[in-house]
């Protein structure tokens, strides 16, 4: 989740316009430079990508639909050469996150400077093991100096763990260790893509050792997540969400309804527009003014409603805070976080005006 200022309450009179559209995740690129072992997008590899102004161009078209939030990732999308363009105008309309392996933000600060925020994908604070989930050596030490150099920078970061039996038992000490140094939070659950006839997007794989065998580890370490978010500002996820996974995890009782094409959208490298990454692709989004508020699309959001095939986090999210009481309830939970980042920075800018860098 994504913050700057008074940005999220800026967006208010976009919501009558349009009250059931929040989301955007867009996946601009196949290309990514990991082999990470939960995931298949390095697999499927493909190099055809939109150009800056299609995007731009996409982008306009999220806007009038009523799009507030639009997270970035791909594949990696610090890949794109004209990314920093991207976001700089994404920036300007939306509350804008985008999503780093932790292998490229150090050296696209620039790209990053007007970003709501970046998020780093880190799964463990043990170094091998982290480096054998990337399938890349030196992936961690990457990483963890990414977000140091981010921060130095005063851009925005937090951490992105994905919760699986790989850090399960560590994933409470993982919260703690980066919400002691000011650094949020907020996380993923492993899951795979069912798979649907003519998916558009592939990217989590059966894995074995990814998937949960220990469920009272997870239920316990869910509860302490819960107690942390009440102590601590910077866990990144709101109890409504926890408890559904939580529910979920417990009876396997789903709390939710998907909301795919109605809460939320998936965008892929090529401007194609479904209801979830594993779902067909339904229009082009140069399409979506003409076909956002037809009879298909409410028959397909009425189809994917009934659909209980994964348990990813962020799906379950956009499904759980629904229509417009929910993204007030999103927004009221962002202004929460904007002022813990707002007062982190204005207590930056005071340090600095007392103490003053030497001169070289």
């Amino acid at each position: 989740m994504s913050i700057m200022s008074d940005k999220p309450f800026s967006f208010i009179p976009r919501l009558f316009k349009s009250p059931r559209t929040y989301h955007a995740q867009w996946m601009i690129t196949r290309r990514c430079n990991y082999r990470c072992r939960g995931c298949r997008v390095w697999q499927e590899q493909d190099a055809r990508e939109l150009s800056t102004e299609d995007v731009k161009r996409g982008l306009d078209i999220l806007k009038d639909i009523g799009v507030i939030e639009i997270v970035f990732s791909g594949g990696n999308p610090l890949i794109r050469d004209d990314i920093g363009e991207i976001l700089d105008y994404a920036s300007r309309n939306f509350i804008t996150t985008v999503y780093d392996n932790g292998s490229m933000a150090a050296e696209k600060i620039d790209a990053l400077r007007n970003v709501d925020f970046v998020a780093i994908s880190l799964d463990t604070l043990d170094e091998k093991k982290n480096d054998y989930l990337k399938g890349v050596r030196g992936a961690w030490r990457k990483a963890m100096e990414a977000i140091r150099i981010l921060k130095e920078e005063e851009i925005r970061v937090g951490v992105s763990p994905t919760i699986s039996q790989f850090n399960v038992h560590e994933i409470v000490d993982f919260t703690k260790y980066f919400i002691s140094q000011s650094i949020p939070v907020w996380y993923c659950y492993y899951c795979y893509d069912y798979p649907f006839k003519d998916g558009m997007f592939n990217i989590g794989r059966k894995n074995d050792e990814f998937i949960i065998r220990d469920k009272q580890a997870l239920l316990d370490a869910l509860d302490s997540i819960m107690r942390l978010r009440e102590e601590s500002d910077y866990v990144f996820i709101t109890e409504k969400t926890l408890k559904a996974l939580r529910e979920y995890v417990s009876s396997g009782n789903r709390t939710w309804k998907c909301r795919a094409l109605d809460s939320f959208l998936i965008i892929d490298h090529l401007g194609r527009v479904a209801g979830c990454h594993s779902r067909e692709p339904v229009a082009s989004i140069f399409d979506l003014p003409r076909v956002w508020r037809s009879r298909k699309f409410d028959e397909l959001r009425m189809k994917y409603s009934q659909c209980t095939k994964c348990a990813y986090l962020c799906y379950i999210f956009y499904s759980v805070h629904t229509g417009l009481s929910g993204i007030l309830e999103i927004l009221r939970d962002q202004w929460r976080n904007t002022k813990i980042l707002l007062r982190e920075e204005k207590q930056k800018r005071l340090q600095r005006r007392i103490c003053p860098p030497m001169a070289e």
